[in-house]
């Protein structure tokens, strides 16, 4: 399904839940609709899936208007954050359930298809069993299960792995980019992670407070952000930040920390003199490189996390998190150095636009 949004926006009373917003969403792709919570992820959701109607503009699926036509009379299926099974059918019966609905196929064709569909999500044993009878990850691929059978156009996906463990949220979403890399189906896919959206690919709309900040394949928007929001959105963990003064090719952090930038940096900063530098957890190391910019802070926290640390350092008025791979032993205040290349910098003017990404 080819879906378009023109001009469409939300309001409750006096509140404004969606500003303006015209995009168009990839046929037969993963659109990841990526930001915090009351970013408006759900409030587009909603509207897209005919559950609530626009406050002005229009949704087109196909070329056709469906702008006020209700959720049961598209060709769509939605799975939510609390998935949502029928409790006294078996699962078997709750992934049939919309074969049986629809009428179109004999009892033996039902059979086959929900056979087939519970093999693809691993669940086969567990066809004759209730809902409640099965684990929190067993339920989920059995909401997942209903919706992916009736072979929608359209496939919306409100955070549906939230409430599983660490563990089952990995394997789920590996399986589903396998379901979802045949193209067959348009999915809409809502979450807060950022590397969630980079695990699935496709496109990636980043959302803040009720508006679209940026709409591209989803390296791109990882990569070049086009402002210091849409990086803040897409960084975990948070991008760093520091002011900083520019002269003479050298940024300034403070009187005792100056970087010197690369010819295309200065090239693409045309005279800026007052800008924000960015720097990703991941590109600060412990181990110096040739070409190195390094800098010694102090240990504030090292959290180890499963085969990475992060390290938050702090040296004066500046504070930084280092994201390092493998298990890192420092204690709290001692002096770290850490490293990092210069051209790994993002450039933002002083009203946050981006100026300079790296590989750019």
């Amino acid at each position: 399904m080819h879906l378009e949004l023109q001009g469409v926006t939300r309001k409750v009373g006096a509140e404004t839940h969606l500003y303006s917003t015209s995009v168009s969403l990839a046929p037969g792709a993963i659109n990841v609709l990526l930001g915090p919570t009351l970013s408006g992820k759900t409030t587009l959701m909603r509207l897209i899936a005919g559950l609530d109607k626009p406050s002005e503009g229009r949704v087109i699926a196909d070329g056709v208007d469906v702008t006020g036509v209700p959720v049961r009379e598209r060709h769509l299926a939605m799975v939510y954050q609390q998935f949502i099974n029928y409790p006294s059918m078996s699962v078997f019966e709750n992934i049939a359930s919309p074969l049986r609905i629809a009428g179109k196929l004999n009892q033996q064709q039902i059979r086959d298809k929900v056979h087939a569909m519970a093999e693809r999500l691993h669940i086969s044993a567990y066809l004759e069993r209730s809902p409640a009878a099965l684990s929190g990850g067993q339920q989920q691929r059995c909401a997942l299960a209903r919706a992916l059978i009736k072979e929608a156009g359209l496939l919306l996906l409100d955070e549906p792995l939230v409430n599983l463990d660490y563990k089952l949220r990995e394997e789920l979403r590996r399986e589903l980019s396998e379901l979802f890399s045949t193209g067959g189906t348009t999915v809409v896919y809502a979450t807060t992670e950022p590397l969630e959206a980079l695990q699935l690919g496709g496109q990636t709309l980043l959302m803040h407070e009720g508006r679209v900040l940026q709409h591209g394949p989803t390296l791109d928007v990882f990569s070049r952000p086009n402002s210091i929001i849409a990086a803040r959105t897409f960084s975990d963990p948070p991008i760093n930040l520091f002011d900083a003064a520019v002269v003479d090719g050298v940024a300034q952090l403070s009187d005792d920390i100056r970087i010197p930038l690369a010819p295309d940096q200065q090239q693409r900063m045309a005279g800026q003199r007052q800008v924000q530098l960015g720097l990703r957890a991941h590109s600060l190391h412990a181990a110096a490189r040739s070409g190195d910019f390094a800098l010694t802070c102090s240990v504030d926290l090292a959290e180890i996390s499963g085969s990475e640390t992060f390290v938050h350092l702090k040296r004066g008025a500046l504070s930084m998190v280092a994201q390092l791979p493998g298990v890192h032993d420092l204690s709290l205040g001692s002096a770290s150095t850490m490293h990092f290349q210069p051209a790994d910098l993002f450039i933002f003017s002083a009203d946050g636009a981006l100026v300079y990404a790296p590989g750019a």
